[in-house]
């Protein structure tokens, strides 16, 4: 049976580590993928891979490349909102790729959802997961054993009430789903179940951006809300105990939705993939929880 053509590309911030990349390309050539790496992994223009229209031009070429079934982006950074009012979402949908990447990329994955209806994937990308020195094990497991099939079912340790709902998956990282609140790249998920992860933002921003989808009136309309990792952050003498967890049981008080944390996704080694758009089914009993996927095989 013929593995996915893998296609690498860099549609935001410059490759910071070649070496990383090449390791990516190399493992999953050695796997038995076909792999297609675009020049924009070796360019650099200000703090973009490239120029807006080269960065385009990359994910055009992506779709049109018969040898591309999965397009990872190469890294995250800053660089897609750029290009989101440029991009024919419901042409790049008739192409049938998969889209697969985290961070900056919820962007896109965001505005293909909007406009598409499209179904991408929030997972590792190339150069941070999969050209690591020592690659996750539970992420490269998760990310195969996920496309492979049609439906996939997780158990998972989750901090948060018992629940027993369905809806669309959605979300992201966090500073982005915030980002597009308002914008026509935004979609409008009615009964869903919203992820968020962030990186580098204090404990008070964290709440502010929830705040910002409070007073828009996404979280209301939400099933649940599961968090990720929120990383990379100091809290300082002044915070006085005003940590994440603080930040967390004021949002349970405070929202009126459901808040899980200690899903295994964002800025870490270990994390899943998960089918931004796609339909997910969560069950949780005293911390134990299933999470069921479906919905994303096309």
């Amino acid at each position: 049976m013929r593995l996915p053509g893998i296609g690498i590309y860099a549609p935001a911030g410059l490759v910071t580590d070649p070496a990383a990349l090449a390791r990516a390309a190399a493992r999953l050539a050695a796997a038995g993928h076909e792999v297609v790496v675009d020049p924009t992994c070796a360019s650099r223009w200000q703090r973009f891979s490239a120029p807006d229209d080269e960065r385009l031009g990359a994910v055009a070429r992506m779709a049109a490349d018969p040898r591309v079934d999965l397009a990872v982006a190469a890294r995250g950074g800053y660089g897609w909102s750029r290009l989101l009012d440029r991009i024919d979402f419901p042409a790049l949908a008739c192409a049938g790729k998969r889209w697969l990447g985290h961070s900056d990329f919820t962007a896109f994955q965001l505005a293909a959802l909007a406009h598409a209806g499209m179904v991408t994937f929030a997972g590792p990308m190339a150069a941070y997961d999969l050209g690591a020195e020592t690659p996750s094990p539970f992420t490269l497991d998760h990310l195969w054993r996920l496309l492979a099939g049609e439906r996939h079912e997780l158990q998972l340790a989750l901090d948060g009430p018992d629940l027993d709902v369905a809806g669309t998956l959605w979300g992201g990282n966090l500073t982005l789903v915030a980002h597009l609140v308002g914008t026509r790249h935004f979609p409008r998920v009615d009964g869903g179940i919203l992820f968020l992860e962030d990186v580098g933002e204090h404990p008070y921003r964290v709440e502010r951006l929830l705040h910002q989808l409070h007073f828009a009136g996404v979280l209301a309309t939400q099933r649940a809300v599961l968090l990720g990792s929120f990383t990379e952050y100091a809290t300082g003498p002044q915070d006085d105990g005003y940590d994440l967890p603080a930040v967390v049981a004021y949002a349970r008080e405070q929202f009126g939705v459901p808040f899980c944390t200690g899903l295994p996704f964002g800025h870490v080694p270990d994390k899943l993939t998960l089918p931004v758009g796609g339909q997910a089914a969560l069950t949780v009993r005293d911390g134990a929880a299933s999470l069921v996927l479906s919905g994303y095989a096309g």
